[in-house]
């Protein structure tokens, strides 16, 4: 079984090629850092931008051994940096930009008009950058990547809300027009559906609010379906997101199963000291995929 060889690995003393994608963004950077401060792990980051080399090299201490420039969207890229990985570790995502007129907008209904509901600001996605094109386009390149390189463990690091077809999140950048654009979360949640279908060994996280707050200092809860969604309280810090991936990678128990993740305030409960105990705490809970929804609109539909 895959666990077993990740397993016999670690107990041999070779560090785990570990690539992690979207290594630029927030949480992947935590990821990538958190990894090489570990000796079991050799890790490897993947960032699209020539800046985002330069944020890896500085802030992450990688060496340019360490760092691979490239688009998920490019499967022949995606295929040579995964070439040698025990595991992968996905950490992209569509990233939307705010309108600047609409935050004008939104603060003259408050302010001068007094307006009770002034509105929410409007928010786009760069050109490439939609979720169709990262979230499920990207997401498949990077699981049939994986696959083809005999990759042993594939991490996704994905958002709550999977279930929630009206959640707010998947209203931005969705066209007034045809309704594309948008439905980050869909997106999202049919490349899971694809990660498990695939037939590679998978850990799914669902974190909830990410706030960039310190690891290892609050009670981090897990769920599944959304349910933590009906919590009052559902932050996790990115840091401690990118603890519990470090832990999926060689965790026995975290071997096909998917998983919401959230926290309790800081000094609230007891602090969660192994990110590894948290999978077996489900007593072999997992999400529910059986409810297919429809694909959203496409970017790519002609008529």
């Amino acid at each position: 079984m895959n666990h077993l060889s990740l397993l016999l690995l670690v107990a041999s003393g070779s560090a785990l090629k570990v690539l992690v994608t979207g290594a630029g963004g927030r949480t992947g950077k935590l990821v990538f850092q958190q990894l090489k401060e570990s000796a079991s792990f050799a890790p490897v980051g993947l960032v699209r931008s020539k800046k985002a080399v330069k944020a890896l090299r500085k802030v992450g201490g990688a060496d340019d051994a360490e760092i691979v420039q490239a688009d998920v969207t490019d499967g022949a890229a995606l295929a040579a940096a995964m070439a040698g990985c025990d595991s992968v570790v996905l950490c992209t995502s569509a990233v939307p930009q705010i309108l600047p007129f609409s935050i004008a907008k939104v603060l003259f209904q408050k302010v001068v008009l007094r307006r009770a509901e002034p509105g929410r600001p409007k928010f786009k996605f760069a050109p490439g950058g939609t979720p169709e094109e990262v979230d499920w386009l990207g997401a498949k390149l990077q699981i049939d990547a994986a696959k083809a390189a005999g990759v042993k463990r594939f991490v996704f690091v994905s958002s709550m809300g999977g279930t929630q077809p009206d959640n707010f999140l998947n209203s931005i950048g969705k066209s007034d027009e045809d309704g594309s654009g948008g439905d980050i979360l869909l997106w999202k949640r049919k490349a899971e559906r694809y990660l498990i279908s695939s037939g590679l060994e998978y850990t799914i996280i669902h974190p909830g609010g990410l706030v960039d707050k310190r690891a290892g200092a609050r009670e981090l809860t897990v769920g599944v379906d959304d349910e933590l969604l009906g919590q009052a309280f559902r932050q996790v810090p990115r840091a401690d997101v990118a603890r519990v991936c470090c832990a999926a990678l060689t965790e026995p128990a975290a071997a096909n199963l998917s998983l919401d993740l959230a926290s309790r305030p800081e000094g609230e409960g007891a602090v969660t000291d192994s990110p590894g105990s948290l999978f077996a705490s489900l007593g072999g809970k997992s999400c529910d995929y059986s409810t297919v929804l429809d694909d959203p609109p496409s970017i790519f539909a002609t008529g």
